[in-house]
């Protein structure tokens, strides 16, 4: 249907249709005004043009890159969080996974904890980990600080800077140490940069910034970019934080920001209110607290910049820490169905933090952040899991196979979305809490949009919407679909297209989402959607002179052709014939297919691999890893020319080639001894800036139940990996080898593991074992509903539910 309706047209509609009553909700958008024009020329940026000529550019509204708007995703990983021998692959994951640039820190105590010694080798090499992002083909950003926060002592600054003087202000001592840690960071990056043909395109100058007064607030940005330059570090993109007041020198630095589905950094020990990160966002960008540690005076540059610089996001949580007091626990749809709130808010830049977790390096001391040493919160002392979507071991999260869809659309459509323009729904909810109202966004330039739906909101139910079709008023007139009423159940999001073009010929509309563009030559070009759960597909299809669509229930009208129930999954949904033009196919996966769906060039070309097990492109091969099973399968379209070795043909899953293959099965085991019961543990003590629960003093480790571990000692023998599941209850877990901790764990009912083949090189031959602190029923620290245990009356809990290894397979298939 593509009619127009009076501007005055209201949003909810009632009709009666098929002879009987019923209420249909129509959710109207008007998008008829000229799409705001980008302001150019306010961004001071470095050198910004690549020896191959390709330039790098910003405006008001967006990126751009080679002169095309661009979109890309980007994905916070510590080099120095990380065993330097596992980089290559984790790159390659990611890439995998649709980031397009990788974030880092460079955590200032982790290379000069003693003064005048800095130490670049091993995991803490950052000129190779940047030489491995160019060899897989990513871009950089290096976040230089010097104060990071990143959850580490003192914020990054080494403990021998922060007891000696001023920090984190023109002070000319601190400075004087500053310039030498930018110096010996720009020596690591020599060659690196964009300019010289390398992969940094951007620096981020400090961290959170908003403190004012003497030697501080702009001033201080300024001096910092000042000796970045001076030291080499000529970048075209230089960043902040913008949030929570954060100030900055306008023009001369980009403000990126963030959100969070929890604060593990509050003081609450019961759930939150419905967060805004749930919400869309059409007259701000900062979303709500992101736990800076230092109080704004007054609001920060971000708010009055906005008309000048675009929506680029850094911090968008693709996971959790847990704090001690707090240990939020979010699931795969808490994290996914931000994507369509951010993009439909005018994000034109997704960055994740943490992407990749990771484990704090050991040196004269612990480096996390804690209240011990000033900070405002306690975390664990090496583990920096995150609930990333690639864990410290490399193991994929469920989060990261809803995220890849998303990913794939920025990727092959970010180019069209981006200078396109937030427009308002005519009915919005009054405020994040309000749960009823419908949560719809458009971004529309000319008579191109795209919808953007949300009714996922972490814990909180959201009422079916029933019934729902949309008018989306555009300058050529009025796109109304679908043809009849569908209900948004609870927990769904998606991005559905209006007038989209698939290479000449236009797609009117979809209740289905875009997920990606393959050129397959001669064969045409095919066009990637993925269904929404509940929701029937349909398409209407534009067919001018000379173009013939092939569909199954096909209704073909004056002008277009409108396919409905289309079965997804099944094979190609519809094949546009044009005369003069290749054909145009469009398949359609379900909502399971596209969780197991990587995109990558694999035998020649780029394909699409459907596996239930982790896939990673390397060099043209395919890498599958699968934790627990030895049976591995996957499906390829398009057809490869021949059966790859190590697999077998298993006919075919609808349009998609079909292999198998089994490794021989390995089952390593482990012995659990009980070394000692838990004695009664002392109270939760309160206190330091929070004014909340604090980490027990070492001392209360006395009263800490105690298990021995005995690991098969062939327990690698023909495995990828074997990783050690700790399943306890209690407060703080922590895995000893001998009297050191290799890791440690604060319980949330979230599964712990430890990669053996690190766990082997940390043990040093010494005996493993486990201790457990009593979690007190009493105890004021949030751990979510699902993990709260059972006191059965009794005042505390310290147990080993079970201690597993789950072996890790891996199968390299290449053509």
């Amino acid at each position: 249907m593509h009619k127009t309706f009076p501007r005055s047209a209201i949003a909810v509609a009632c009709a009666l249709t098929f002879g009987s009553a019923f209420a249909e909700t129509l959710l109207a958008i008007d998008a008829t005004a000229p799409a705001v024009q980008p302001v150019t020329g306010h961004l001071k940026l470095g050198s910004a043009v690549a020896p191959s000529g390709q330039r790098l550019a910003a405006n008001s509204q967006y990126l751009s890159l080679a002169g095309q708007p661009w979109m890309p995703v980007m994905g916070e990983f510590h080099y120095s969080r990380s065993p330097a021998d596992t980089w290559e692959a984790e790159l390659r994951k990611m890439k995998t996974a649709g980031i397009t640039v990788v974030a880092s820190y460079v955590m200032w105590n982790h290379h000069e904890e003693h003064e005048g010694k800095f130490i670049w080798q091993d995991n803490r090499d950052l000129r190779r980990f940047i030489e491995l992002c160019a060899k897989v083909g990513l871009k950089a950003v290096v976040r230089v600080g010097p104060w990071v926060h990143a959850e580490v002592r003192y914020g990054g600054i080494p403990d021998w800077v922060v007891t000696s003087m001023r920090t984190r202000c023109d002070d000319p001592e601190y400075l004087r140490h500053v310039a030498r840690f930018y110096d010996e960071i720009g020596r690591q990056l020599r060659g690196q940069l964009w300019k010289d043909g390398g992969p940094v395109i951007g620096i981020q100058l400090e961290n959170e910034y908003n403190l004012s007064g003497p030697e501080q607030g702009a001033q201080h940005i300024a001096t910092l970019k000042k000796l970045a330059l001076k030291a080499g570090m000529d970048v075209p993109f230089y960043t902040v934080t913008g949030w929570d007041g954060a100030v900055y020198p306008s023009g001369e630095v980009t403000p990126v920001f963030g959100g969070y589905p929890d604060e593990p950094w509050a003081t609450s020990t019961s759930e939150l209110p419905p967060k805004e990160t749930y919400a869309f966002r059409f007259d701000s960008r900062v979303s709500g607290d992101l736990g800076a540690q230092t109080a704004a005076q007054a609001p920060g540059t971000a708010e009055t910049d906005i008309a000048l610089t675009p929506f680029l996001g850094a911090e968008y949580g693709a996971g959790l820490p847990f704090m001690y007091r707090r240990r939020p626990v979010v699931s795969p749809d808490d994290i996914a169905s931000m994507l369509p709130v951010q993009l439909g808010s005018g994000v034109n830049l997704m960055g994740y933090y943490m992407f990749h977790g990771g484990r704090n390096p050991v040196g004269d001391s612990t480096l996390e952040e804690s209240t011990a040493t000033g900070g405002y919160n306690d975390t664990t002392a090496i583990n920096y899991d995150f609930q990333a979507p690639l864990g410290p071991d490399g193991q994929q999260r469920g989060v990261l196979t809803k995220l890849r869809p998303f990913h794939y659309f920025m990727h092959d459509f970010g180019a069209r979305l981006a200078p396109m323009t937030v427009r308002r729904p005519a009915l919005t909810p009054a405020n994040p809490a309000d749960l009823k109202t419908a949560r719809v966004s458009l971004r529309a330039a000319g008579d191109s949009a795209f919808l953007f739906v949300n009714n996922h909101v972490r814990q909180y139910p959201m009422p079916v919407q029933k019934d729902v079709r949309f008018a989306v008023k555009l300058p050529g007139g009025t796109v109304e679909f679908p043809r009849q009423g569908i209900d948004i159940a609870n927990g769904a999001y998606f991005i559905w297209p209006v007038n989209f073009d698939m290479d000449g010929t236009r797609l009117r509309y979809a209740t289905a989402q875009p997920v990606t563009r393959l050129d397959l030559g001669a064969a045409g070009i095919t066009y990637v959607f993925a269904a929404s759960a509940g929701v029937p597909v349909e398409l209407l299809i534009d067919t001018p002179s000379g173009t013939t669509v092939e569909a199954s229930g096909a209704q073909r009208n004056a002008g277009s052709v409108l396919v409905q129930g289309i079965k997804a999954g099944t094979g190609k949904a519809v094949t546009v014939h044009r005369q003069g033009g290749r054909d145009v196919n469009v398949l359609v996966l379900t909502p399971e297919q596209v969780q197991q769906l990587a995109v990558g060039d694999f035998a020649g070309q780029r394909r699409l691999v459907l596996s239930a097990q982790q896939a990673w492109f390397d060099d043209g091969a395919l890498q599958l890893r699968s934790a627990g099973s030895n049976r591995f399968r996957l499906a390829v379209y398009p057809a490869l020319a021949q059966t790859p070795a190590g697999v077998r043909a298993a006919g075919q899953d609808g349009v998609f080639q079909a292999f198998e293959a089994q490794l021989p099965e390995r089952q390593p085991t482990v012995r659990v001894t009980a070394v000692r019961a838990a004695q009664p543990a002392p109270p939760v003590l309160r206190g330091g800036l929070a004014k909340a629960a604090l980490q027990p003093i070492p001392e209360a480790w006395r009263t800490a139940a105690k298990w021995r571990i005995d690991v098969a000692a062939d327990a690698l023998e023909g495995l990828d990996d074997a990783l050690l599941q700790l399943d306890f209850t209690g407060d703080v877990g922590r895995l000893l080898a001998g009297t050191r901790m290799v890791d440690d764990w604060y319980y949330s009912g979230y599964p712990w593991q430890v990669g053996l083949k690190q766990l082997r090189a940390a043990q040093r031959k010494e005996p493993l074992s486990l201790a457990v602190l009593p979690l007190l029923a009493d105890a004021p620290v949030y751990i979510p509903r699902e993990g709260r245990p059972d006191f059965q009356g009794q005042p505390q809990i310290a147990r080993v539910n079970k201690i597993s290894i789950v072996p890790v397979y891996r199968l390299a298939i290449k053509p």
